[in-house]
């Protein structure tokens, strides 16, 4: 792994390359002459095995270092502080915002009673979400969590989609040029690495629900109003029944403050992250096969499944923090009749 902050040192040489640029092209566009690269190939994966386990004994360190690595590295530092790293998928995360901004100040900027095709997109989004939405909230809460869930959803499944981008993880910096137009097998500090899968970034977003999940929670039912539904018995009973089911319902309690305190967040990020980062290594992996022909063969179911995984993740996202908002803003007929 590059180091951070190597890129500024002038007693070494550092050039700008692409990450099998070739081959980018070829899954993009599905050219003919992908066909034809692949007649010049370079020898049977056989013969690439032996080389891989002859350079694992030579250089048993660089064996073991991943394809992506877990962290996102530092592009360079804000003002040249060093508590203020900016990392490459910080970057690409503000690129997505930055567009986000863009599409909705186009699509909504002038609006009319009879509405163009982006105000027609953005109506139909936000009317579909409102709905799905009344189906798990009470319409108070709605209001709360619908700008909310809603910017969630938009935003990560426009950082999942930059996983698919050509050029994002495989454009950077590399000590050595080696290959045709500044082609080399693995570039070691990209430009740009998808948001999503960058542990920081969906942590954040989990921390961002947790606080406002208890915002809502306390607003919606009051702070004793909470504890009660935390803590309290939830069923009709007699005198009798009473202090063993109170008993009972403050360890589910305690159960269900651990799952809102712990459970969930970390259970919402790193479902996120694990899905993301894994297709971004699939996806490094098949590109990075020496055979073009193979490396499109192996990517292209890859870019299928990751799209489907893209979408589907940002839904569970989305939808998982509205649910868990939906079991702390509710009251149960019991509580009510009591």
């Amino acid at each position: 792994m590059l180091p951070a902050g190597v890129i500024y040192r002038r007693n070494q040489s550092v050039y700008c390359c692409v990450n099998q640029f070739r081959k980018i092209v070829y899954v993009w566009l599905l050219l003919a002459a992908v066909l034809a690269a692949s007649a010049g190939a370079q020898p049977a994966a056989a013969e690439a095995t032996n080389e891989v386990v002859a350079a694992a004994n030579s250089h048993p360190a660089a064996a073991v270092e991943p394809l992506v690595p877990m962290v996102a590295p530092t592009l360079f530092h804000l003002f040249g502080i060093a508590w203020l790293p900016v990392t490459n998928s910080m970057i690409c995360t503000w690129l997505v915002a930055a567009l986000i901004i863009g599409i909705v100040r186009l699509t909504t900027g002038k609006l009319s009673e009879i509405p163009g095709q982006g105000q027609n997109v953005m109506e139909a989004m936000v009317e579909g979400w409102e709905g799905l939405m009344s189906n798990v909230l009470d319409p108070k809460v709605v209001k709360w969590v619908f700008p909310f869930g809603t910017t969630y959803f938009i935003f990560i499944v426009i950082c999942n989609f930059t996983d698919l981008l050509p050029g994002v993880g495989s454009i950077g910096w590399v000590h050595e040029k080696t290959g045709p137009f500044l082609s080399v097998p693995h570039v070691e500090l990209p430009f740009l690495r998808p948001p999503t899968s960058d542990v920081n970034l969906t942590l954040a977003m989990a921390s961002v629900f947790f606080v406002m999940c208890l915002y809502w929670a306390v607003r919606y039912n009051g702070f004793w109003g909470l504890i009660k539904h935390t803590f309290g018995i939830k069923v009709e009973a007699n005198k009798y029944a009473y202090l063993p089911l109170l008993l009972l319902f403050i360890f589910i309690g305690v159960m269900e403050s651990f799952s809102i305190l712990f459970i969930r967040p970390v259970a919402l990020a790193l479902r996120l992250y694990g899905n993301i980062f894994g297709g971004e290594t699939m996806l490094t992996m098949a590109m990075s096969q020496k055979s073009a022909l193979l490396a499109v063969l192996l990517a292209l179911p890859g870019y299928f499944f990751e799209t489907v995984v893209c979408l589907l993740q940002a839904f569970v996202f989305a939808m998982l923090s509205v649910a868990f908002v939906g079991t702390m803003c509710t009251h149960s007929d019991e509580e009510h009749g009591h």
